[in-house]
């Protein structure tokens, strides 16, 4: 069998409810039907570049915070760009945000950073508005099957 290729999970899980959303991601991407990616979940404060330039593709999770993305999530970013920088372009990557408001702020501030970073979008952001509902554990554990699925098919 061909080398795994490797998913990357930075998600910053402050609650239990947060913490719910990340399992559900790393349920989906570890699909018993997928078995040629090996995932990683690494909170944002303790993901360092070479996780990053481990990654074939990445799935980041954030909460908004005051309409941005969590505090965690922006030091991941200043700590791992300039040394991705040039290593990292045409990462594909996806992004979930549990947002009490509506996401927009965080959304355009991780687009702006990832942008730069030159990394691809495989989706739009999944932005989990409101209170918390079950069926946002049901869209992250999609979302981690949707990308390591597309990961070992090579479609990313």
């Amino acid at each position: 069998m061909p080398d795994k290729k490797h998913l990357l999970i930075v998600a910053h899980n402050p609650s239990p409810n947060t913490q719910k959303l990340v399992d559900a991601t790393m349920r989906g991407a570890m699909h018993e039907d997928i078995d040629g990616v090996t995932v990683k979940h690494i909170p944002p404060l303790q993901a360092k570049p070479d996780d990053v330039l481990w990654a074939d593709a990445i799935i980041l999770g954030t909460t908004e915070n005051f309409g941005y993305m969590s505090g965690a999530l922006k030091d991941f970013f200043d700590r791992i760009y300039y040394p991705c920088l040039e290593h990292t372009e045409a990462m594909p990557f996806a992004l979930y945000i549990r947002a009490g408001l509506d996401g927009t702020g965080t959304r355009i501030a991780v687009g702006k950073i990832t942008t730069g970073l030159s990394w691809k979008p495989i989706q739009e952001p999944i932005i989990l508005q409101g209170e918390y509902r079950e069926e946002f554990e049901g869209q992250c554990e999609e979302l981690g099957m949707l990308m390591a699925a597309s990961l070992e098919s090579g479609i990313i």
